[in-house]
């Protein structure tokens, strides 16, 4: 008999305890009043102007800071790969970023706000030079503040992620085009980068569900003054005024369709790409 399914065991117990589970408890919540009886109120409340506004700027963050840490992150992998940098960038940059990209919550707020906060280093160091930050219009708690904080693990993230693709470009392909007159802008424009286009995209998709369901980092930063859907449903869940725990549940309701919607297409891409970078 085989007995190896056993050491699947823990994973499934942890997934089922603290994904399955919850993930079941809220969304029955979403559906019911606060004594317990169905209702479907708390969806229909998700089309409230806060609501929708606070969707619309997650998505925003979200969507701001994938195509920044894509287009960033991407250029990093590409410089690092195929630009023949020394060899010593690679060994320290691949390192950092896996650090890096998982260093978020609190302490990633706390070390913005000491650095680039209205008292931090780098604002009193400028700002000593001649060049106050505040004053030419940059505020870290505000859209492109929180935007910049999130880029500091999402672009890491994509040198992670996009180093395998630039490493599975053969040098064949380039050869041959170039053995059929192909210049180097060609080769990319033509071969390379429609094979690495489901990469890219799927680069995208993945930090977009990254950044849209980060909660710590922007509530450490803003204080809640950036009305994005996780510290709403926090505030629905936890807050003293708009302490409406159902209505909790459906916001994440909403949340758990459109990260349902990029895993997907995600996933898709994926297989897309794995045609040809494996």
């Amino acid at each position: 008999m085989n007995w190896s399914w056993l050491g699947t065991v823990p994973f499934f117990l942890f997934a089922c305890a603290f994904l399955v589970l919850p993930s079941a408890s809220l969304v029955i919540g979403s559906f019911q009043d606060n004594a317990g009886n169905f209702t479907l109120q708390n969806i229909t409340d998700l089309g409230q102007p806060s609501i929708v506004n606070a969707y619309l700027l997650s998505v925003q963050v979200s969507g701001v800071t994938a195509l920044l840490g894509t287009l960033v992150g991407g250029l990093l992998a590409w410089a690092m790969v195929l630009g023949r940098l020394p060899r010593f960038v690679r060994a320290f940059l691949i390192p950092f970023s896996g650090v890096a990209s998982n260093f978020a919550g609190v302490p990633l707020a706390f070390a913005f706000i000491a650095t680039l906060g209205r008292v931090g280093f780098v604002t009193v160091l400028l700002k000593n030079l001649g060049f106050d930050l505040y004053d030419k219009g940059f505020n870290l708690y505000s859209f492109w503040g929180l935007s910049a904080t999130y880029l500091y693990f999402q672009i890491p993230l994509v040198v992670l992620i996009l180093t395998p693709a630039f490493e599975a470009l053969r040098p064949q392909w380039r050869e041959a085009a170039e053995s059929l007159g192909a210049s180097g802008g060609y080769y990319w424009r033509s071969v390379a980068l429609p094979i690495l286009t489901p990469a890219l995209l799927s680069t995208v998709v993945l930090l977009f569900g990254n950044a849209f369901g980060a909660y710590a980092t922007a509530y450490a930063l803003t204080g809640g003054s950036l009305n994005i859907v996780p510290i709403m449903i926090g505030a629905q869940i936890q807050g003293d005024i708009l302490h409406n725990p159902n209505l909790g549940y459906a916001l994440a309701f909403g949340m758990m369709v459109i990260m349902t919607l990029v895993l997907a297409l995600y996933s898709w891409l994926q297989r897309r790409s794995a045609r040809w970078l494996q």
